[in-house]
């Protein structure tokens, strides 16, 4: 294999703890990657997008797929907000729900709760929500949905599927940019905006009074209060990359797997960063070690990877650093963490 792109996101630690949670990692792999690497391109996104930088990098492709050989620092237009990635059909193919023409949203039931003057969407990724919950709730929604001459799907638990042809310019915000901010910045936007905030409303009413709704509260679990409506689209786009460790490791070990190029992301520090549990954040970031970064290094090392773009992002940046083994001149260098560091600060 020649070329390796792996997107980590959250790579970058919260700036205000960046240097004693690098100081605690336990990752001589990661700093030789960094360390040995350069700074290839680096991007800073609006801080209101409507999608986090690794969203942005896996489908907006902001990288070209060849190793850049001049640093480019690239300030994006600040006033751009994007809208969330178009997967929903993909993601109906995955559920075996294969949707008819016309522009379909996906809809999850989310918990809303109430800040000191504002609203806030609890992250997904921390609500739990059994199928018979999620039934009962989407049975109330489609009722509604239909009234209001929408098809509303089923696809499980935590994600629905709802066709709106004529709302199809809405700009949406993924479920992971707007998690834990003011939903009034992050909600759909647009010519069709009313009718959406309509459907909303009269799904919150309903879920209010619910049996599904008071039978969590009475076991002192978060209401399922609202629905958030995301990731628009208009046809199947497969995703051009492969998630997890264990794609990782399928990919370095199996000959069959090893093409000319790959991109993967390892996902695994995202719900710690984005609830703010920078000591699991700092766990996790140590796990890894073993499962993806050292396995890493040892290809490079070995010339099973001529070279890996280790692609970097936290709220607003995305920083790839082109990785490729230690030259002679290099051994004397002492690898550290210090290039996280300095990208954590960058965003102070």
């Amino acid at each position: 294999m020649s070329y390796l792109e792996i997107i980590l996101p959250f790579g970058i630690p919260n700036p205000a703890l960046a240097k004693e949670l690098l100081r605690q990692a336990q990752t001589p792999s990661l700093a030789k990657l960094t360390s040995f690497g350069r700074l290839r391109q680096h991007h800073q996104l609006n801080e209101f997008a409507r999608l986090l930088p690794h969203e942005f990098c896996l489908y907006q492709d902001p990288f070209s797929t060849g190793n850049s050989k001049k640093q480019n620092i690239v300030l994006l237009d600040k006033e751009e907000r994007f809208t969330s990635p178009e997967t929903t059909h993909h993601s109906m193919s995955l559920k075996a729900a294969t949707p008819k023409a016309g522009f379909w949203f996906t809809l999850s039931p989310v918990h809303i709760h109430i800040a000191r003057d504002h609203l806030v969407m609890t992250d997904p990724q921390r609500l739990t929500i059994s199928e018979h919950e999620s039934r009962e709730l989407f049975k109330i929604a489609h009722e509604i949905c239909v009234e209001l001459g929408h098809e509303l799907v089923y696809g499980d638990a935590k994600n629905w599927f709802l066709r709106a042809d004529e709302w199809s310019e809405l700009r949406t915000s993924s479920l992971s940019a707007a998690a834990g901010h003011n939903m009034d910045i992050w909600i759909a936007e647009g010519e069709m905006a009313r009718p959406w905030r309509k459907l909303q409303n009269e799904i919150q009413m309903a879920w209010h009074i619910s049996l599904v709704n008071q039978a969590r509260e009475e076991n002192g679990q978060t209401p399922i209060n609202s629905v958030w409506l995301h990731s628009g689209s208009a046809q199947v786009t497969p995703p051009n990359f492969l998630t997890g460790v264990k794609s990782l490791q399928s990919v370095l070990h199996d000959s069959n797997l090893k093409l000319s190029m790959q991109r993967i992301v390892i996902d695994d520090l995202n719900e710690p960063a984005l609830n703010s549990d920078w000591g699991s954040w700092l766990a996790q970031l140590n796990q890894l070690e073993m499962t993806c970064f050292n396995p890493l290094w040892s290809a490079l090392e070995k010339g099973e990877i001529k070279s890996i773009n280790l692609v970097l992002s936290d709220t607003q940046q995305l920083a790839l650093i082109e990785c490729r083994p230690a030259r002679f001149w290099q051994m004397w260098k002492k690898p550290t963490l210090a290039p996280l560091l300095t990208l954590a600060q960058a965003n102070k």
